[in-house]
């Protein structure tokens, strides 16, 4: 994988996951996104930077968030774009994925976004395309969400500062939910004094012990003077009909609610990647309330994925 990203320079080619990213990427990865921030906090301006690129989404799930912000994020740096509609593209024909992006590339796309809903495509396609084109892996079933955990890990240093310090208690889905991954590994790299994530038994994978966190089953001990809480949603179109759990119950174990908020530091952060699900992992008093950064991270997630891209496109000069 890190070979795979990485070009023989050490430069960035494609994103595909948090892991072989090194502490010094990351931070000029923030370093660039400070930059593309205007003096207003969270103001954006506009750059040349992609000027002639094309840049093709190519989404086969849903997405809000990611999808827009990524369009946003390119024109602002003077790229096209193109959002490919997978449902009226050749796919629906039996055109393999590798051949939609061979055609594609042959019409001078230079960055492509993915979203699967099949772990590891877009390392796939980064192994086997037959150009310099980049990948961005913007979600690839329950494995990562890279550009997530980039722009949630830029939120925590934005109000927080030092990692070295902080507690970070991930709350939720464990075992579906990519951003989960994504920000145990991005949490891990940047040298995070205490990772934590929450949640049933049977919403935790199996492997959770190989992972560099400290699992917890209630929300009374897991929330104990952290810093940071990021809550996740239950990734209900990845389980089987027999393993989803009633929301009324759901909410009433491991739900955020105000007096759950209390147990953490007076001072914590409230994160969630969206879609929110309110009366389910969050109430609205919380997810609308003064602690909860949420609509940050969409902002700052424009920032972000601009710096990816043009971090991609400037080794080419």
């Amino acid at each position: 994988m890190e070979n795979l990203q990485l070009s023989e320079n050490k430069e960035l080619q494609h994103l595909l996951s948090i892991k072989g990213l090194d502490k010094k990427l990351i931070e000029k990865i923030f370093n660039d996104s400070e930059k593309f921030l205007g003096k207003k906090d969270g103001e954006l301006n506009k750059y040349k930077f992609l000027n002639g690129k094309t840049v093709c989404n190519l989404f086969f799930e849903n997405s809000t968030r990611t999808q827009t912000t990524f369009e946003i994020a390119a024109k602002r740096l003077s790229a096209n774009v193109i959002n490919l509609d997978i449902a009226t593209s050749s796919q629906s024909k039996g055109e393999s994925i590798l051949d939609l992006i061979n055609n594609l590339i042959a019409m001078s796309v230079d960055i492509f976004v993915i979203r699967h809903s099949e772990p590891g495509i877009p390392e796939l396609i980064a192994k086997n395309i037959k150009s310099d084109a980049h990948i961005i892996n913007a979600g690839d079933g329950d494995r990562e969400h890279p550009t997530q955990g980039l722009l949630d890990a830029f939120t925590i240093k934005k109000y927080k500062k030092d990692f070295s310090n902080l507690k970070v208690a991930i709350v939720g889905d464990i075992q579906h939910s990519r951003v989960a991954k994504s920000e145990i590994n991005i949490l891990s790299t940047l040298g995070t004094k205490e990772i934590r994530v929450i949640g049933p038994k049977s919403l935790m994978p199996n492997n959770i012990d190989q992972f560099n966190v400290k699992v917890f089953h209630t929300m009374e001990e897991g929330l104990k003077d952290v810093d940071v809480i990021m809550m996740l949603r239950i990734q209900k179109e990845r389980m089987s009909q027999d393993t989803i759990l009633s929301e009324a119950e759901y909410f009433k174990s491991f739900g955020l609610d105000q007096k759950r908020l209390k147990i953490a530091k007076k001072d914590c952060l409230v994160l969630h990647p969206g879609p929110i699900n309110r009366g389910v992992e969050i109430e609205s008093e919380v997810a609308d309330g003064k602690q909860s950064v949420i609509l940050n991270q969409v902002n700052y997630g424009i920032a972000i994925r601009m710096a990816v891209m043009t971090i991609m496109i400037e080794r080419e000069k």
